[in-house]
């Protein structure tokens, strides 16, 4: 069963930066595609920013040249570095993942979420 659990937000003011972390277990990492999501209050979840396993990226426009995803296999943990934060980009930040065994292919795995909040 797999397992995220992420850390690492926190009250920022705008401009500022924070780094998110989530740390992977239960299955193999290295063959996981992983993604960030965020869900701000009254909105729906959104994905932010995704890295393959083979460690293509790709991000949602608004964070586009601002936010960076990146894996390191080795600690089995995939980082967003969020860097000229906006007040726009408060909200609960999600790490999300699908099985890839044959016992959960394709099955969704989220973690609890961390709060990030940008305000002055």
């Amino acid at each position: 069963q797999v397992q995220l659990v992420e850390s690492g937000g926190g009250l920022v003011q705008p401009g500022g930066s924070l780094r998110l972390s989530c740390a992977f277990s239960g299955s193999i990492f290295a063959l996981s595609n992983m993604g960030w999501y965020r869900q701000a209050p009254g909105k729906q979840r959104e994905l932010v920013a995704h890295i393959s396993s083979g460690l293509i990226t790709d991000y949602a426009d608004s964070v586009k040249d601002r936010f960076t995803i990146s894996r390191d296999n080795a600690k089995s943990t995939v980082y967003l570095q969020m860097d000229s934060l906006k007040p726009e980009d408060t909200a609960v930040y999600y790490c999300k993942t699908e099985g890839v065994l044959r016992a959960d292919y394709g099955m969704e795995y989220w973690g609890q979420g961390t709060q990030v909040t940008v305000s002055s």
